[in-house]
């Protein structure tokens, strides 16, 4: 099963600058268990409104069966890693 994680941001956004270190941690430590995708809200405004995306920073676990988690504002790394094991990665 694939898993991916979705990191929805803006150059402009304070709080997702805080998340991108807490990011950077899980991607080194879990590897190649899931795909890791960047989306600039403000260059890819067609991907943030499918996914209904209204604040900043907004985290989106899914797998193969469709959405299993989403975080709205900065997201601690033990909720993240829980969501994506939750996913099957």
């Amino acid at each position: 099963m694939s898993v991916k994680l979705m990191d929805f941001y803006a150059d402009w956004c304070g709080p997702c600058k805080t998340q991108d270190p807490i990011l950077e941690d899980v991607k080194e430590d879990w590897g190649d268990r899931f795909e890791f995708v960047k989306v600039n809200v403000d260059e890819e405004q067609d991907v943030a409104n499918e996914y209904q995306v209204r604040s900043l920073p907004t985290l989106i676990v899914e797998n193969d069966d469709g959405v299993v988690e989403r975080f709205v504002g900065v997201t601690q790394r033990d909720d993240i890693e829980d969501a994506l094991e939750r996913a099957g990665a």
